[in-house]
């Protein structure tokens, strides 16, 4: 079935499929770095490291401050190291740039005072140089901690997505863009291209691009500059990239050219191994995913062994129902099968404490079937990615580039023409699709369910319940978020948790349903079987794990008293009622408007 709804992206109408939501926001603030997404203003958590090495505890390789002077260092402890650690740096006027949760390492700005107690500390194994990673890296809080990575992850046998290939459907690719190449050569990595939308495989719009970047980007630019102080690369950049274009020059696909496009990453699987698609797009949603051709074709790729992660979409603002903007998940992201994912903000800096959620990152129950979406949440607030030259984005929006000097204080003012900012769910999916490529680099006997059972399993739900954000943009508004079940799923996606997590889950990791109690206003869980890996009565996970105690297969996750009473946020007839919310006279286009979309997508949650 086609959506009708004939909308552009740039004019303010919106039809079919949407990239993930209207222009996906893409978390513009600086993200990856050779290997990860780039933070330098908001991302996720992880850092990789290009070489991290062994070092005595007298510090070696870096060069030692002067008073009055610092210098930026890679500290590997003993035993993981307790706040009152990272204190006697910050006591001696140093700074902790990052505090691993996970590993015992510290990322450190360091007067000589606090050098020389750190050589002095009987806990601290070796201090090195951290210049590779801040030219090849910049740090993704991806809800995980920030790590110093490459030759670290290798040593532990983690990879960075070599040999896996990972599907980008949407507007294309600009294979101009360097930063698509093998590591400091000319040649491509993307290894297949095919459009199913006319014309050629080339990103005119400039959505596919930056999602490509987040997900699997190189970072070629930056790290040829001496003097650069930031890069950005992708968090699986080993991976070979197929590109698939099924969004045209304006960002609108049909559900045929995505079909066609999956039923190809399918067909294509064998010859490029690919094990991961990306959907960064969607549409609302008008029947079950029981019987829809665009849900059908997303199963039938995660049942031949494909990870397929998908775009929760960008109408979390949309109160048009009086719904709070629950239950605006859009097709395929309603699909129990896949991966859906909501788009988080780490607030520009490397603390993940102070981590919320978007404004308008997309809320469950879905549509029709009530299904428990999003999975997962990702950062996708401001995110600095690849920029596909000359696009329609680039050239409508320019100062969403960059200054080459953001990232090279050599440079000039001028725009980049390597990097743009863009917001939204769009990119915080490509963040869980390279997380993806990584496991299963790591890992290729893993399947699509159980790829989905670790990344919930391990993620982090640390944020506040109730978290009121302000927006200045377009005009000045407060929004109230709830950190509950249909807003952040599982919780944030945590990358190195995810690497140390040794279960190997069997069974289905569908997505559950729900259902209103009508008498008692409270929401329960549906259909869960002990097979259900994570969901599952047979699960650790079930009872303690992703909701606490008060989850257990039938039982109520919320009452009444809580968030979900009948009389709270949605009548019975709207969220849950037996009509379709997005049907053919849906307000979608009215209550939505591309103009809000946009400023979405171009300014994120300012």
């Amino acid at each position: 079935m086609t959506n009708n709804l004939d909308v552009k992206v740039l004019t303010g109408l919106w039809g079919n499929l949407r990239l993930s939501d209207g222009l996906d926001r893409i978390e513009a603030n600086m993200r990856q770095s050779h290997f990860w997404l780039k933070r330098a203003t908001a991302v996720v958590g992880i850092v990789l490291l290009s070489g991290l090495q062994a070092f005595g505890a007298a510090a070696k390789g870096i060069k030692r401050p002067k008073p009055g002077e610092t210098a930026e260092v890679l500290v590997q402890y003993a035993t993981q190291p307790t706040e009152e650690q990272h204190r006697r740096v910050t006591d001696r006027n140093g700074r902790v740039r990052a505090a691993f949760e996970n590993i015992p390492v510290g990322h450190y700005d360091v007067t000589p005072e606090a050098l020389a107690d750190l050589e002095a500390n009987p806990n601290v194994v070796s201090i090195g140089p951290n210049s590779a990673l801040q030219s090849l890296i910049d740090r993704v809080t991806c809800s995980a901690n920030y790590w110093p990575l490459n030759s670290y992850l290798m040593s532990l046998g983690l990879g960075k997505g070599a040999g896996v290939g990972v599907a980008i459907l949407d507007s294309g690719i600009s294979s101009a863009n360097p930063n698509f190449n093998l590591w400091h050569t000319s040649n491509t990595r993307i290894v297949y291209s095919q459009s199913f939308v006319g014309g050629d495989t080339n990103d005119e719009f400039g959505h596919g691009t930056h999602v490509a970047g987040v997900a699997v980007g190189t970072d070629n630019v930056t790290t040829e500059l001496p003097s650069s102080t930031r890069g950005f690369g992708g968090v699986a950049p080993d991976a070979n990239i197929i590109n698939l274009k099924v969004l045209n020059s304006s960002g609108i696909g049909t559900d045929a050219s995505v079909i066609a496009g999956i039923d190809a990453a399918i067909s294509l699987k064998s010859k490029y191994n690919i094990r991961v698609i990306n959907l960064s797009l969607g549409r609302p949603i008008t029947q079950s995913y029981t019987t829809d051709p665009l849900n059908q074709a997303v199963e039938s790729a995660w049942k031949a062994g494909i990870v397929v992660v998908v775009a929760a979409g960008n109408d979390g603002r949309d109160n048009s129902l009086a719904t709070g903007g629950y239950g605006t998940i859009t097709a395929p992201g309603n699909d129990p099968y896949v991966i859906t994912v909501g788009a988080s903000n780490d607030n520009g800096d490397y603390n993940r404490a102070n981590d919320v959620m978007t404004t308008y990152s997309s809320k469950g129950p879905t549509a029709i079937d009530h299904i428990v979406k999003p999975d997962l949440v990702a950062p996708g607030n401001l995110v600095v990615s690849e920029q596909s030259t000359g696009s329609a984005l680039v050239t409508t929006y320019p100062t969403n580039q960059i200054p080459t000097n953001n990232y090279n204080p050599a440079g000039s003012s001028a725009y980049s023409p390597y990097f743009f900012t863009l917001s939204g769910t769009s990119m915080a999916t490509p963040v869980v699709s390279g997380a993806a490529a990584m496991l299963i680099s790591q890992n290729s006997a893993l399947t699509p369910d159980q790829v989905k059972a670790k990344l919930m399993r391990t993620a982090w739900r640390g944020f506040p319940y109730t978290m009121t954000i302000p927006v200045t943009t377009p005009t000045a508004f407060t929004y109230t978020v709830n950190a509950d079940i249909f807003t952040i799923g599982a919780g944030q996606v945590d990358i190195w948790a995810a690497y140390n997590d040794t279960t190997m889950p069997s069974g289905s990791a569908m997505s559950p349903s729900v259902s209103l109690n009508t008498k008692t206003g409270a929401v329960q869980l549906n259909g869960i079987g002990a097979t259900n890996v994570i969901w599952g009565s047979g699960s650790s996970y079930a009872t303690n794990v992703i909701w606490g105690s008060n989850v257990s297969g039938m039982n109520v996750i919320w009452g009444s008293n809580v968030i979900w009473g009948s009389n709270v946020i949605w009548g019975s007839n709207v969220i849950w009622g037996s009509n379709v919310i997005w049907g053919s006279t849906s307000p979608w286009a009215l209550s939505t408007p591309g103009a809000e979309l946009l400023t979405i997508a171009i300014n994120g949650d300012n």
